[in-house]
């Protein structure tokens, strides 16, 4: 097997070329993304060399507590996230559902995750447990940011047609499946797409970062498609959960719909 290349600090700072040929070009076009770039930047290199050191850590100190503690830290930053990224104000209700879908599917997909498919031994290894987390909750953080801004989107566009609907006798449920549908549809679509062009395309982070370590392509292909599967269901877990309950914050206990602005 072939010696693994590592990188030196000289050569890693070299890869900050790229950065000052972007800079250059949106200088040269004024468009005025100098600061978020640096910043970007910045934020990327001190957040995963922080990350080399927790991991670090946690490797040659494996504690469940600890793990839980990391797990958890994600899904607040990952939730924290999904409100920033949504384009209309949220009502609290909806807020709890997003948080409630968030941590209940990932952690159902994850947890079958490890004990059916990887069988980890002891089932809180930090050496898997945190990437793999960290890939089914990235993921599924941006299927229910897509999931939401539809929803709240299609509710208002397609208000008229709701309220029609309910006034001929349909239940808040079937008056807005066409809205729930379109909004779990564009959820996990990116996902699809990201399967669709895997392997032929291009190459899977994970995938690529097993190959340069040395694993053979082969093992590395069958985690990437274990992971993949996984992330499409981490995915469709979260998102059926968020519509399925979400839609409901829409409409009062006498089947109309909610005045207020979303």
């Amino acid at each position: 097997m072939n010696e693994i290349i590592d990188l030196e600090i000289m050569q890693l700072a070299v890869a900050y070329i790229f950065v000052i040929v972007l800079l250059t070009i949106v200088k040269y076009r004024k468009i005025d993304r100098e600061k978020e770039i640096l910043i970007a930047s910045i934020r990327m290199t001190l957040q995963l060399i922080l990350t080399g050191y927790v991991l670090s850590y946690l490797f040659d100190n494996p504690n469940p507590i600890l793990v839980i503690a990391v797990f958890l830290l994600m899904q607040i930053f990952a939730i924290s996230n999904i409100l920033k990224r949504v384009k209309h104000s949220i009502n609290p209700s909806l807020k709890k559902i997003i948080i409630f879908s968030m941590f209940i599917g990932t952690t159902i997909t994850l947890m079958f995750f490890i004990i059916a498919i990887v069988r980890l031994s002891p089932w809180y290894d930090p050496r898997y447990f945190i990437p793999l987390a960290g890939m089914l909750v990235g993921n599924a953080m941006t299927g229910i940011s897509l999931g939401v801004n539809h929803l709240i989107s299609g509710m208002k566009k397609q208000r008229d047609k709701v309220e029609g609907a309910l006034m001929l006798g349909a239940t808040p449920k079937e008056a807005s499946k066409p809205v729930v549908n379109e909004a779990f549809d564009s959820a996990f679509l990116p996902t699809i797409n990201s399967m669709v062009g895997m392997g032929i395309v291009f190459l899977p982070g994970m995938m690529t970062g097993q190959i340069l370590s040395g694993i053979s392509p082969f093992m590395a292909i069958k985690y990437q498609i274990a992971i993949m599967l996984g992330i499409l269901g981490s995915v469709t877990l979260t998102v059926i959960l968020f519509v399925s309950l979400g839609y409901k914050t829409f409409f009062n206990k006498e089947y109309q719909m909610i005045e207020e602005d979303h």
